[in-house]
């Protein structure tokens, strides 16, 4: 049985993953797209449905590649608000390891709300906690992402350096090198779908320097490797992290990452801040991506991504909304808006445009995450779009829609499609009840604060 045909018809513009194209149109079978219009082209032949697309700028299904789903819960608490990473990290450590299951689906489950809302179509999420309860932390997100409807690579973190060796963590934080590649691997095995449209990837996180072993960072490596999944850590985001790996392991933060095999093609980094002239060129050369986390970069004072240095040293740059306790936020249009402005302090606004930085999170977010399949508007990707309108006060007088939409300010899409499916109506989202969700979010919020 043939699959029905939509025309997203005579969009008010069109960003394809690179650049405004003038375009009559989309055509999608099933999940897939299979007619990319020109400005007067109509579709091959007839199509089953059309959603009139004249008031609508489309662009495809915005990609998140750095996110803490569990730190919604935690957002703009009093004792940290102020703090840089390290003290901020050691204030709420004690309060994450409260973490329950039922806290974490809830807390996944509006993290994704948010950015489904927000156009974003596809995530990545770097879990680590994993203390006494909290062993099946991954299934539940994988739960959790089914249930909305999304894309999503779900990174098995880890944390072996607890306090007492020298690491930032508390103890009851840190699990055995064992427990984390058994469970690293059994995730591989039951959830990685390596196909193209696949709806769950698996990655392999352990933390940061100063939360894991070398140890558990070389065997990530090498599983990895084995079983063909990506690697995710944070790097260099903070002069306190550079300080430490000179400090333990007598190297600079890309020489720790060579030294323990993770310096590839395999491997993307968490906001990637603090790197000179020399590391950018290796980390380019090996093809290493970057998820830029503008906001929380700002929120706690860390710095600024040197993004087109190491895009012209062959880096592959994207954008990640980062944990909702340093944002606060999970909304990527804000993100790319807030990427626009930092990264035009740093390398001025002929050369930092609305196009650039929307690649930055769509095919950028693609790359980094290890596909091919979506992030861009053309013939045989995947059928993920996030539409919006220009309707609201925020817009009025505006002139290029494409570039309104970080230059105004959009938030919130009107309408988001996955795979095929419309996610997001007239800006909510089917089949969830976000009301009573919310209500159960702040429940737990509040509970685990005062536990």
């Amino acid at each position: 049985m043939m699959a029905k045909r939509l025309w997203i018809k005579q969009p008010l513009a069109c960003f394809d993953g690179t650049q405004h194209i003038e375009s009559n149109g989309i055509v999608i079978e099933g999940n897939t797209i299979v007619e990319v219009l020109a400005a007067q082209q109509l579709p091959s032949r007839p199509c089953e449905k059309v959603f009139d697309a004249r008031q609508h700028v489309v662009l495809p299904g915005l990609i998140n590649t750095h996110h803490h789903f569990y730190q919604t819960l935690t957002r703009a608490w009093g004792p940290v608000i102020n703090q840089p990473l390290f003290p901020w990290l050691q204030t709420l450590y004690p309060v994450w390891a409260k973490l329950t299951p039922q806290a974490l689906r809830v807390a996944s489950e509006v993290a994704l709300a948010e950015l489904l809302l927000s156009g974003c179509t596809t995530t990545s999420d770097h879990h680590y906690l994993f203390p006494v309860g909290m062993e099946e932390a991954i299934d539940i997100q994988v739960a959790a992402v089914n249930h909305l409807g999304m894309r999503a690579t779900l990174s098995r973190g880890s944390m072996s350096l607890g306090e007492k060796s020298g690491g930032l963590p508390p103890e009851e934080t840190v699990q055995a090198a064992e427990a984390i590649l058994h469970d690293s691997q059994r995730l591989i095995d039951r959830y990685h779908d390596s196909r193209e449209g696949a709806m769950i990837n698996i990655a392999l996180a352990p933390c940061s320097p100063f939360s894991v072993t070398p140890e558990i960072m070389r065997e990530s490596a090498m599983l990895a490797k084995e079983k063909g999944v990506r690697l995710h850590t944070h790097l260099a985001e903070t002069l306190d992290e550079e300080a430490f790996c000179l400090q333990r392991f007598g190297l600079r933060t890309v020489d720790y990452l060579e030294s323990v095999g993770w310096l590839s093609q395999r491997t993307w980094l968490a906001h990637g801040i603090h790197f000179n002239d020399e590391e950018i060129s290796r980390l380019g050369k090996e093809g290493v991506a970057i998820s830029h986390c503008p906001v929380s970069n700002m929120r706690l004072a860390s710095g600024i991504c040197r993004t087109l240095d190491l895009l012209d040293a062959g880096a592959t740059i994207s954008l990640g909304v980062d944990g909702s306790a340093s944002n606060d936020a999970s909304n990527m249009m804000y993100e790319a808006r807030q990427a626009l402005y930092l990264q035009r302090l740093r390398y001025g606004t002929q050369t930092i445009t609305p196009e650039l930085v929307l690649g930055w999170a769509t095919r950028g977010g693609a790359k980094t995450l290890g596909r091919t399949d979506i992030g861009e508007i053309k013939v045989g990707k995947q059928a993920d779009f996030a539409l919006f309108t220009l309707e609201d006060i925020r817009f009025s007088g505006s002139h290029d829609p494409l570039a309104a939409l970080l230059l105004c300010g959009a938030d919130r899409a009107d309408r988001v499609m996955v795979a095929g499916k419309w996610r997001v109506i007239e800006g909510e989202i089917v089949n969830i009840d976000l009301p009573a969700l919310l209500n159960h979010h702040r429940a737990a919020a509040k509970n685990l604060i005062n536990l």
